[in-house]
């Protein structure tokens, strides 16, 4: 499908086809997995109208929020928009965009409602119509958000490279892409991407796992991490046998800005400390699928890790071992991570890049 085309038919299929959740042939824009009791509590507070409209495939409520100012990309509804609301607090700010307009309009039609569920005097979200794609053209300012989320829309985006050109542009030195989106074990073939279904369940528009570690690294994000991942089931029988034997997998990623990452774990003998002072992670904090940090215990890291954590919103709740000025070669039990390969994290806990 053509640029044009592909916008509306997504359009359509959010604005028209689909009328909640209930409505999807797949599990692909659903989240089944655990949420944190903090989390339940916060969507416990959502209004009906706009948690039936909820079309993702993780969780992109990261931590450590309290008044950061946040622009979640292909909103819909605004359940994460609503949600991210009540954590970043009133001093926070939470700005949504979305093409698809009846979308947009239940968002803001409860807009005044989830101000008063969460006692705010003033709303701290707003709403803008438009192509993620295009982030250049709506109104935002370069380098002004601390963390930019996205909840299974990146793949429906006919350019995915603009995209992420675009969360760079607009995220400050240190803050954060965080997403959750699904991905394929192998291109996709051009006749599957034609299919307006196939493309509306966040199938056939999902990257190869490889071409979306190139387009994050050439759009400025050197060290993607992998938060966590789960292979998709396709439960329409007619929908499975189309994309067969093609597998896909929801995954959520970190991306941080940060100049100077390298493309591989390098040991510098660095080291940190975590105070367990994020809420709601008082026992320990997981980076990401290899950095699970236990409270107080000395957690050897590469010298990106040691950014990660340094130049970040996440300084003040580590201690910091070490510098770089001795290397010593590529950090111990550094490698790839791809959910196809079913990684886990080492079950001892120590650092595995």
């Amino acid at each position: 499908m053509k640029d044009a085309t592909t916008h509306a038919a997504v359009q359509d299929y959010y604005g028209q086809v689909l009328q909640g959740s209930q409505d999807l042939q797949t599990d692909a824009c659903c989240t089944p997995e655990d949420m944190p009791a903090h989390v339940k509590a916060v969507l416990a507070r959502l209004h009906d109208d706009v948690m039936t409209r909820y079309y993702g495939c993780g969780l992109v409520l990261p931590e450590a929020l309290d008044g950061a100012r946040i622009l979640d990309l292909g909103c819909g509804a605004g359940r994460d928009v609503f949600a991210l609301s009540a954590l970043v607090g009133e001093i926070g700010r939470v700005v949504g965009v979305d093409m698809t307009p009846e979308q947009l309009d239940v968002a803001r039609a409860h807009q005044d409602w989830h101000r008063d569920a969460f006692g705010h005097a003033t709303s701290n979200v707003a709403f803008h119509h438009g192509l993620i794609e295009r982030l250049d053209e709506l109104p935002l300012d370069p380098g002004s958000f601390d963390i930019v989320v996205s909840n299974c829309v990146v793949n429906l985006a006919t350019d995915k490279a603009a995209v992420l050109r675009g969360v760079e542009r607009l995220l400050k030195p240190g803050g954060e892409f965080y997403f959750a989106d699904v991905y394929a074990d192998r291109r996709i073939p051009a006749a599957l991407a034609a299919d307006p279904v196939l493309y509306g369940e966040c199938l056939s528009g999902a990257l190869y796992w490889n071409d979306f570690l190139d387009i994050a690294r050439g759009a400025g994000f050197a060290d993607p991490r992998l938060v966590r991942h789960r292979p998709l089931a396709i439960g329409n029988a007619k929908l499975a046998e189309k994309v067969a034997p093609i597998r896909f997998t929801s995954a959520t990623f970190r991306l941080f800005k940060l100049a100077g990452l390298e493309s591989q774990c390098e040991d510098y003998g660095q080291a940190v400390i975590y105070k367990g002072t994020i809420p709601h992670a008082p026992h320990q904090f997981d980076l990401d699928g290899h950095h699970a940090i236990q409270t107080g215990r000395v957690f050897p890291v590469c010298g990106n890790t040691w950014r990660m954590l340094h130049d970040t919103r996440f300084a003040p709740h580590f201690t910091f071992i070490g510098d770089f000025s001795t290397h010593f070669g590529v950090f111990p039990g550094c490698g790839g991570s791809s959910p196809f390969d079913a990684v886990t994290a080492p079950a001892n806990g120590d650092c595995g890049c």
